[in-house]
């Protein structure tokens, strides 16, 4: 087992470590910007409220070459690595205004078998990347993302018992992923909207996202009905809604189609047991 304290470098600590071991993180803030190119790590912490690791890059932030981070150059954690778990800490992007600043990863995840459980994801707009990127992102960020960021081949993750907070699109990307016993928690934004979810699978993958007996709450102030579970970030995103409990903050309709789009008819959003009120092209 690795023991790392917070006034040492993490990055340095994930890069030294071979597949197969564990770090133990001590109780503390780890404010440092970190990747795990590494397989078959275990991370753990000494609980969410304890141990977090922050960093606060956001979608207009200016790099040293003068060009916009973009989102998906915005994480707090990158995992680009398979068979990695994670359990008891936060990770958290504390640049807030996203009205302003754009969107704000807490955590990205490039890697397959990865599972997370009673930990913290906190930001405001895009808080969770599950990758892979849609196949057109992939293409157009050619010379722009790195190739770890691009990564073209299915990924599976699996989320216990974990709080997931955030305002717009906090959960998105193309994963195929589990929320078992999750709190999926909207905060305040100044838009007053709000989405929890924005899937993008592609049409050939029958696996997207599936919140199972999940609970979705709001902090106080957040207006009731303002909030909605899912809208499809690509036209075949994929969503099942297994046994949720929703608070009053989700809008009576439930889903939102993303715009001026006609992905309603395309989205693959199911619900059960069926909500009465909601969208008319939700399926059961």
């Amino acid at each position: 087992m690795i023991a790392v304290r917070p006034e040492q470098n993490l990055r340095e600590v994930f890069d030294s470590a071979r597949p197969g071991e564990t770090i133990q993180l001590a109780p503390g803030d780890y404010r440092i910007k970190s990747a795990i190119f590494t397989g078959g790590l275990t991370i753990r912490g000494a609980g969410a409220d304890s141990t977090r690791i922050l960093w606060d890059d956001y979608a207009k932030k200016l790099d040293e070459r003068g060009v916009e981070y973009n989102t998906f150059r915005t994480w707090t954690l990158a995992v680009c690595a398979d068979d990695i778990t994670m359990e008891d800490l936060s990770i958290v992007n504390d640049a807030l205004h996203p009205e302003m600043k754009g969107q704000e990863v807490a955590l990205t995840v490039y890697g397959d078998r990865f599972t997370m459980a009673r930990c913290r994801l906190t930001s405001t707009q895009d808080t969770l990347f599950l990758g892979p990127l849609p196949g057109d992102l992939i293409a157009r960020y050619n010379g722009f993302l790195p190739d770890y960021l691009r990564r073209d081949k299915p990924c599976s993750q699996c989320f216990t018992d974990c709080l997931i907070e955030g305002t717009v699109d906090f959960i998105f990307g193309c994963g195929e992923a589990v929320f078992e016993n999750c709190e999926i928690r909207s905060l305040r934004d100044a838009r007053d909207i709000g989405y929890a979810a924005a899937p993008a699978h592609a049409p050939e993958q029958d696996k997207g996202f599936l919140f199972r007996n999940c609970r979705f709450t709001a902090e106080e102030g957040v207006t009731p009905g303002s909030i909605y579970l899912a809208r499809p970030w690509r036209d075949y995103g994929l969503c099942v809604f297994q046994d949720c409990a929703c608070g009053p903050h989700i809008s009576p309709l439930g889903f939102d189609k993303w715009n001026d789009t006609r992905r309603d008819e395309t989205a693959r959003f199911y619900e059960n047991p069926p909500v009465s009120g909601r969208v008319p092209w939700v399926r059961r």
